[in-house]
């Protein structure tokens, strides 16, 4: 995603450099500021969007894995009725919606970690803020005692020597939080079959599927011959 990238280059950003390399570094902290303000606004957004989709993916998940279980009892009762032909569209319903809730759960899965990078750039990007906020207030009260200094002595100190004193007191607050911060987006591949194998695959699938419902209409015959199978005399 380009707005991580954004975020990462922000975050990856050397304060103490680009102090010493701006011609007014209070006006360069401002502007990093505004930047840092804007890139925080655009993530809040999207970890917004991002667990709107992923409560979405988790509703339709929930919802095909009930509808999966509603085809079973369905398919219990006809094989209760004896009627095998009903029992088995009924697994096929079953089938279906296992595998559509399948679905839902990769994607709600990739959706999550997402979701979690998303957070992860937005509390690093507002940690990020807050020191940069703290160098630029630090900075200007050092150069309003700088020129107060210098007024009330003169022959004072030189104003290379103020900014590194200033920058030797910016390096001392920030040590403790200072990192280098790499942001990984994560990235999802889909494959799909060639179209020349596509009939092929749909042929043995179906194959399967209908040895998945034989199977199932077994078990379910065989729940119900237990479930009513009369105790054998004294």
């Amino acid at each position: 995603m380009a707005l991580l990238e954004r975020v990462a280059t922000l975050l990856r950003a050397n304060l103490n450099d680009m102090i010493d390399r701006a011609e007014d570094p209070q006006k360069m902290l401002r502007q990093l500021i505004l930047d840092m303000e804007n890139q925080l606004l655009q993530v809040k957004t999207q970890v917004a969007i991002a667990l709107a989709d992923q409560h979405l993916l988790e509703k339709k998940q929930a919802e095909h894995e009930e509808s999966a279980g509603n085809w079973k009892r369905k398919a219990a009762l006809a094989v209760t009725r004896q009627q095998d032909d009903l029992a088995r569209a009924a697994l096929r319903q079953q089938i279906s919606h296992q595998q559509m809730a399948a679905s839902f759960a990769q994607q709600l899965s990739d959706q999550r970690a997402e979701t979690e990078t998303l957070r992860t750039a937005l509390s690093r990007l507002q940690q990020r803020l807050q020191e940069t906020q703290s160098r630029c207030e630090l900075l200007a009260v050092e150069h309003r005692r700088a020129r107060a200094s210098q007024k009330l002595t003169p022959g004072g100190p030189s104003a290379s020597a103020t900014m590194a004193r200033v920058r030797g007191r910016i390096d001392q607050a920030a040590a403790a939080g200072r990192a280098q911060h790499t942001l990984l987006a994560a990235e999802t591949g889909t494959n799909r079959d060639g179209l020349s194998e596509a009939e092929l695959e749909e042929r043995f699938a179906a194959m399967e599927r209908e040895d998945q419902i034989e199977d199932l209409l077994r078990d379910l015959k065989a729940q119900h011959d237990q479930q009513h199978k009369l105790p054998s005399p004294a």
